[in-house]
């Protein structure tokens, strides 16, 4: 993993939805709480700015997390994460707790590569389809992948790509897979291009309307 994530919290005592409103308006903080593992929920508050400069990073999503509560460290991953409706503010983030020694389930992004050469679309003229973003993972915290790649150069029009076709890493493993080959989901597909509707030929006589027929056998 290339990147060490580390934020600086406090702990939280003043609870309710009107303390939460107070904090984000006056002190620019962001509620949040740790859950998890043997300890008990720790509500908590971090700094907006430096939650949102984290957030901007891909690999936050799916990495392991250092908080810094008042001088205590906890090593937690991000589970679930609230953001105002229309303005850029951050409204509440739940943290969870791991070990060292148990596997965790998270989700991690999927990485489509060499799409501008894929050969279904470029020389086939397919339209590519994404059925899966990212992939829900069980695996140890020190296996825990940034992202997944899964290299579609060589998909052609037609064809399917599932789960089962992501090379994953050592000590990783799909939660769906892990349920059944029944649920190998497709993830990505190169459709084949719509069909063309051919034109009516302009020089074709188009059939007489309803009555049309009749009035001019009445006229002769």
């Amino acid at each position: 993993m290339s990147n060490d994530f580390q934020l600086n919290a406090t702990v939280r005592n003043d609870m309710g939805k009107g303390a939460s409103r107070r904090l984000r308006r006056l002190a620019n903080q962001v509620p949040a709480i740790i859950y998890g593992g043997k300890s008990a929920p720790q509500n908590i508050s971090l700094g907006q700015h430096e939650l949102a400069r984290a957030l901007d990073n891909e690999a936050f999503y799916s990495h392991i997390i250092t908080l810094d509560v008042e001088g205590k460290k906890q090593e937690v991953i991000l589970k679930d994460l609230q953001r105002h409706p229309a303005k850029p503010v951050i409204l509440h983030v739940d943290f969870l707790r791991v070990s060292k020694t148990q596997k965790l389930h998270t989700k991690v992004p999927i990485h489509f590569i060499n799409e501008d050469t894929c050969v279904g679309a470029k020389l086939g003229g397919g339209n590519i389809s994404h059925s899966m973003n990212e992939l829900d993972i069980a695996c140890l915290p020190a296996d825990l992948p940034e992202y997944l790649e899964v290299d579609v150069a060589a998909v052609e029009i037609g064809q399917i790509l599932h789960i089962s076709d992501i090379t994953l890493p050592k000590g990783v493993e799909s939660v769906e897979l892990s349920h059944g080959e029944e649920h190998d989901l497709p993830i990505f597909t190169v459709n084949k291009p719509k069909a063309i509707v051919e034109e009516v030929d302009e020089d074709t006589p188009e059939a007489p309307t309803e009555g049309e027929g009749e009035e001019e056998a009445g006229n002769e």
